[in-house]
């Protein structure tokens, strides 16, 4: 290489008409061509020192990390880890469903593919619960493979990358991510809540009567019951949010996973649905039946966004499955009453949750409990919620989800509907332990 060097350096250095005699040109090309002596090292040269792997898309390195799967890989090799993390419930589905998938297994049309919005019998029947339990007249069904695809469904056809996306703070973490890897990710707008965790209207009225240059709102979302926060939305709220929306001509989708998550018998508020032609609602089976794994939501929608939104169910997931569908239809038959005795279990892992929380850290540090499965625990000042979420899994045996993850740092969220009471006290015991020693020697106790 450095002979080559010296080579090319003495050629440059001769005068010009040297350097353009037949001589020179022939030796340089000799080189270039691979015929003189010094080709091999010319081509080593010229060659790239290693290669370079193509790299992923701009928008899905913007996207955040899953929470839920950096929850799992900071747990993978812990052994008696008691999870009050991941939003799941501790049932089984009804006995109705497993004998529904059963008898699907024997059916040759469920190894096939079905309409692209799902069964025909299950969006017939899922149009009467709107209608009789959620007031949701004239509007059309589309089965999706649980609540994350109808919502990402929802940004692909309703949101361009320049527009920007309303999130009330703290969010849930994979509509932030649905909106990151369209593109969207410079343009969400993390709007405030009150101090009752409620959504701030008067922020979103402002903001959208008085946008700064350039920026064009287009779409808003509402969680209710919320996600992470634990609170049920009053209706006025709920109809505030959709007449602002509608005057500004803006998208909102409201999602209601958790409509069968309510306390009304607790005096909190029961669950509201609105409709609207600028309103999308969706909805799931997972947490309120046990079904999970069984991955069957469904959007609530007007008609006009139907041809639109089959594109997007097409190209990802043509049709839900098939026997997941069958199963949900059987859900749907056994209703409301078989799930609102599994919720009613709820009240004293709710309880037994806060008493340990409180009996740690205090009064006054629990947010949430009307709604939904969670509640929201104010760390001692100063915590890194990170931090801390990773060493009461490593020292008490015994994991949430930080509220970074939620756009909220400095709290974490618990879930009480993961675990059966009796493990859920055992949990609670071993929560309280933690966080007594965290408020007793600080927040650097997670560094020791």
């Amino acid at each position: 290489w450095l002979k080559l060097l010296s080579m090319l350096g003495s050629l440059w250095a001769r005068p010009a008409s040297a350097r353009k005699s037949g001589l020179a040109v022939a030796a340089a090309a000799a080189i270039i061509s691979g015929r003189g002596p010094l080709a091999g090292q010319l081509r080593f040269a010229m060659a790239p020192s290693e290669t370079i792997a193509p790299r992923p898309s701009k928008r899905i390195r913007h996207t955040d990390e899953p929470c839920i799967v950096a929850m799992q890989r900071m747990l993978r090799g812990k052994e008696g880890i008691m999870s009050l993390a991941q939003g799941i419930v501790h049932w089984s589905p009804p006995e109705e469903v497993r004998e529904a998938s059963l008898k699907a297994a024997h059916e040759p049309c469920t190894n096939a593919y079905c309409a692209d919005d799902g069964l025909p019998v299950l969006r017939q029947e899922l149009k009467a619960k709107l209608r009789e339990e959620n007031g949701l007249d004239g509007v059309e069904v589309m089965v999706t493979a649980g609540a994350n695809q109808a919502y990402a469904n929802l940004v692909c056809t309703l949101l361009d990358s320049e527009d920007s996306a309303v999130l009330f703070s703290p969010y849930y973490f994979n509509h932030r991510m649905a909106i990151q890897m369209t593109g969207g990710s410079e343009n969400i707008l993390l709007a405030p809540t009150t101090k009752d965790f409620l959504p701030d209207a008067d922020w979103l009225e402002q903001r959208l009567n008085r946008p700064p240059e350039g920026e064009q709102v287009r779409l808003v979302t509402v969680v209710n019951p919320g996600n992470p926060t634990g609170v049920t939305l009053p209706r006025p709220e709920l109809e505030r949010l959709s007449a602002i929306c509608a005057k500004h001509s803006v998208w909102l989708i409201v999602d209601n996973t958790y409509e069968h998550f309510t306390y009304e018998e607790e005096g909190h508020p029961s669950h509201s649905c609105i409709s609207g032609d600028h309103v999308v609602n969706v909805f799931s089976f997972s947490k309120a039946f046990g079904m999970m794994g069984w991955r069957i939501g469904y959007l609530a929608f007007p008609e006009r966004l139907g041809p639109e939104l089959m594109k997007v169910q097409d190209t990802i997931a043509i049709c839900p499955a098939v026997a997941s569908q069958k199963a949900a239809l059987a859900a749907l038959r056994v209703g409301r009453p078989w799930v609102k005795k599994q919720v009613a279990g709820l009240a004293d892992n709710r309880r037994t949750l806060i008493d340990a929380v409180e009996s740690a850290l205090g009064k006054g540090v629990v947010a949430g409990g009307s709604g939904a499965i969670y509640l929201l625990v104010q760390l001692p000042p100063g915590s890194d919620d990170v931090k801390v979420v990773e060493w009461l899994s490593e020292k008490y045996k015994v994991c949430a989800i930080p509220g970074s993850a939620c756009g909220s740092p400095g709290v974490i969220r618990l879930c009480y509907a993961n675990l059966a009471p009796p493990k859920c006290k055992e949990a609670a015991g071993r929560l309280k332990a933690g966080l007594t020693e965290l408020k007793a020697r600080g927040p650097d106790v997670v560094h020791s």
